[in-house]
């Protein structure tokens, strides 16, 4: 009986544990969502109703000047066809990825090893120690303030290489064999066997590739003088310099930057996570 009585308590114990520990993480949960909701919130206000105190959370009266302003006056249409661009040739660059996880996968030739080291070997440089030479080397190219000197560094990485080498390893050889048999080539083996097959990954590393072309701030920075070639995250930077004191339109700046970013990783969060559970390294 003394048992039963000990066994209850310890599982009303442990149950109170969880609903504290479920009722914490809610709140905290809350309270970092307060600040994007505000955001978005405040970028239909007046600049009236944004500087008041005390703040509203929801606005008094809906307005899209804001957004207006953004587009009609401060080049953010230029800004959003630049980012969409750089977006567009980095999924031509996963496609890239994609065929030398493949080649570093399924074909033998001479270095393929230390060829492949090499390529692992460039994930332990910082991309801020390469920059430099990177530049230097589209200067004497005459690629600087250019959008092909934008995209072309970043067309290829080691990280999906390495993604799409361990992943396409998994491939039956003798699936490809007897494509090969049934008279396909090589690259026609590729767009309709291995591709189909490796949606999984390939699906993965398009979000994040989306992500990281729709984030692109720091390379447009340096690369570029003309203000007709940056990027969203660059004139949401420069809004922030030349529109100090008007925060509503800072908010609407920001709210269009974060929003796209936030819904695609709401949609495909289980797709981002299972990417890292298959790279098994970070």
């Amino acid at each position: 009986m003394a048992i039963e009585q000990s066994g209850s308590k310890a599982g009303s114990g442990e149950k109170a544990f969880q609903w504290t520990i479920g009722i914490l993480l809610t709140l905290g949960g809350l309270l970092m969502l307060l600040p994007f909701v505000w955001m978005i919130l405040s970028s239909f206000k007046l600049e009236a109703e944004v500087k008041q105190i005390p703040p509203t959370l929801w606005p008094q009266q809906f307005t899209l000047e804001n957004f207006r302003n953004l587009f009609d006056n401060m080049a953010f249409g230029v800004y959003l066809k630049n980012t969409l661009i750089i977006v567009l040739f980095s999924f031509f660059g996963l496609f890239l990825n994609a065929m030398a996880g493949y080649g570093f996968a399924k074909f033998q030739f001479k270095g393929r090893r230390v060829l492949f080291y090499l390529v692992l070997a460039t994930m332990m440089i910082p991309g801020q120690v390469t920059m430099i030479p990177v530049y230097l080397i589209l200067n004497q190219m005459n690629l600087t303030n250019t959008m092909t000197g934008i995209v072309l560094p970043g067309l290829v990485g080691a990280f999906a290489i390495f993604l799409f080498r361990q992943f396409m390893m998994t491939i039956p050889d003798e699936l490809l064999e007897a494509t090969r048999l049934d008279g396909a080539g090589e690259f026609r083996t590729f767009l309709q066997i291995v591709l189909p097959i490796s949606t999984p990954i390939l699906a993965v590393q398009a979000i994040l590739t989306f992500i990281g072309g729709w984030n692109s701030f720091l390379w447009p920075l340096i690369i570029a003088n003309d203000e007709k070639l940056y990027t969203l995250s660059v004139g949401l930077s420069l809004l922030k310099g030349q529109n100090e004191s008007q925060f509503a339109l800072q908010m609407a700046g920001s709210a269009f930057m974060v929003v796209p970013i936030i819904i695609i990783f709401i949609i495909f969060q289980k797709y981002i996570i299972d990417n890292y559970t298959i790279s098994g390294i970070k």
